[in-house]
């Protein structure tokens, strides 16, 4: 299953197919190592197209409440990185889909930045998405994954001035993810009013694909976002699935792909 540019070839193919992506976010063993690995099989084989896969850190700040539960109910099971990376070994024996780690620079610059992209490259990881590292900052990380192949997915925020977005996509690689939200992550009501002309704006700066994310949770939200964005990323509507059925992991499993299924019927942008 071995590809040099899973993410490409997957925007690629959905552009042809006239629609977005569907990057579904769950956080690594939650609540535990096997449920979490038949998690992911679900979510694959009902829609998710980027599989992103949360890594389990202490102190979560761009998480709300959801997945901050979430990393914590995975290190209660006692999931170590080498767990995370175990899961991805085990996803790559049935799917090639992309895979991206949510992450925190801490788990990186701990285990040394070169070693980290070296094992994260070895399991079959695409891409990372570095929560707390911003360009300015990530020169060591953005030069080994260039040697390396992994891409780094940087963030643009709602209250990222013009400027600066060069910035961050002359650091960028595999797709730029428009946070559409202020504050942390967490489903929300309805969609940010500026949403399309923002895309536009960081597109003007890129070629690289635009995915948007934080707060969509519904099919209809899918396909607004899905009107203007490459992909739509949907993250705590997905994990809350997993918090409400706790005491039966095989009905979590079920009602996660119910849910995945449901959101991609938004995802053309007809």
């Amino acid at each position: 299953m071995e590809n040099p540019d899973r993410i490409a070839k997957l925007f690629s193919s959905c552009h042809e197919n006239g629609r977005a992506a569907f990057v579904g976010y769950v956080c690594a063993c939650d609540p535990d190592f096997e449920t979490s690995l038949e998690v992911c099989r679900n979510l694959l084989e009902s829609g998710v197209d980027i599989l992103e896969l949360g890594v389990p850190f202490s102190d979560p700040l761009a998480d709300g409440l959801t997945n901050q539960l979430a990393a914590q109910r995975a290190l209660d099971s006692g999931c170590t990185q080498e767990d995370v990376f175990r899961l991805v070994e085990e996803i790559r024996k049935f799917s090639d889909a992309p895979i991206v780690f949510y992450t925190y620079y801490n788990l990186v610059f701990s285990q040394d930045v070169r070693n980290y992209v070296e094992r994260t490259k070895a399991v079959g990881v695409d891409g990372l998405l570095t929560l707390d590292l911003p360009p300015e900052e990530a020169e060591e990380l953005v030069s080994a994954s260039r040697e390396l192949g992994m891409k780094n997915i940087f963030i643009v925020a709602p209250t990222t001035p013009t400027s600066r977005i060069p910035v961050i996509t002359n650091s960028a690689s595999g797709f730029i993810y428009y946070v559409s939200r202020e504050g942390v992550t967490g489903e929300r009501d309805d969609l940010a009013g500026d949403l399309v002309e923002r895309v536009e704006t960081i597109r003007e700066c890129t070629d690289l694909p635009v995915v948007v994310g934080f707060g969509i949770s519904k099919s209809e939200q899918v396909r607004e976002v899905a009107k203007a964005a490459d992909g739509v990323v949907v993250g705590s509507a997905l994990v809350n699935c997993i918090s409400g059925n706790l005491k039966d992991p095989k009905l979590a499993v079920q009602k996660i792909g119910k849910k995945a299924t449901e959101l991609a019927e938004g995802l053309s942008s007809e």
